[in-house]
């Protein structure tokens, strides 16, 4: 496993790519659709923003205002992400740019500074710094890949979604316990093949249920931002087959989603 600054030089690395691509948009590219439902470009960058502000309370505010954000969701209900996504996109995109990137910045600080062993709360499970970060790269890639998508630029990858595939095989059991579903006893071997061609390996070797395929596009099911039909991914057992119905790396209630042939 990484350590905690490695993963931050990459979800530096991550947020700065995509930054590269909206920093010279015109205001109105701002306003274009994003494959994710009544979300503009202004609201996929708005939610970076606005969830870097929850990890900063998270890992540097008190109990209490933790819990004051808890509070604030079970009085809001699912709406919450999207609120938050609306408020925001409503910025001038040149001011929204910047407290983006001031905010990353800022939490960044707050993110290397965490003890170790100290637990982070989230909306999910309580986090080590080091998942949490892993969790700001995952997001920020996924958000990153809308944009990408609405503006029909093709992305390049790189060995920075090690992190996200890792995720992703790790949040296996929390995919099936959103899904109120109890998670299979054993354990699946995944083999991806990475953007440099080499192979990433994760799970014991002897498994009897298998998934192999392109880590992106495995990259890209864990996020829900392609149906696994539309990717190169191939299931060895119904577990697995099952799993991909389901995969789901990012906290809340389950997501629904992108449609088969979306991306064809």
């Amino acid at each position: 496993m990484a350590d905690l600054g490695v993963i931050l030089g990459d979800l530096a690395a991550e947020s700065q790519a995509i930054d590269d691509v909206v920093a010279d948009l015109p205001a109105s590219d701002w306003a274009r659709q994003t494959p994710a439902e009544g979300w503009t470009i202004a609201h996929q960058i708005a939610h970076l923003a606005w969830t870097d502000k929850k990890a900063l309370i998270a890992a540097r505010g008190s109990e209490a205002e933790w819990q004051a954000e808890i509070e604030g969701l079970l009085a809001t209900g699912e709406s919450y992400v999207d609120d938050g996504a609306a408020e925001g996109a409503k910025t001038p995109p040149r001011e929204l740019l910047e407290e983006w990137r001031a905010g990353r910045a800022e939490l960044a600080e707050a993110l290397a500074a965490v003890p170790d062993g100290q637990k982070i709360p989230w909306y999910g499970p309580p986090m080590s710094a080091a998942s949490m970060v892993t969790a700001r790269l995952m997001e920020t890639w996924a958000h990153g890949q809308d944009i990408f998508d609405a503006l029909g630029v093709a992305r390049e990858n790189t060995a920075r979604i090690w992190h996200i595939a890792r995720f992703g095989t790790r949040t296996r059991d929390f995919a099936y316990k959103l899904n109120a579903l109890a998670p299979p006893h054993e354990e699946f071997r995944v083999e991806l093949t990475a953007p440099d061609g080499t192979t990433w390996a994760f799970g014991p070797e002897d498994a009897g249920q298998r998934l192999t395929g392109s880590a992106v596009d495995f990259c890209l099911v864990i996020t829900q931002r392609r149906h696994p039909a539309d990717t190169d991914l191939v299931a060895t057992g119904k577990n697995v087959e099952e799993w991909l119905g389901i995969a789901q790396a990012f906290a809340g209630p389950p997501g629904a989603g992108r449609k088969p042939g979306q991306f064809a």
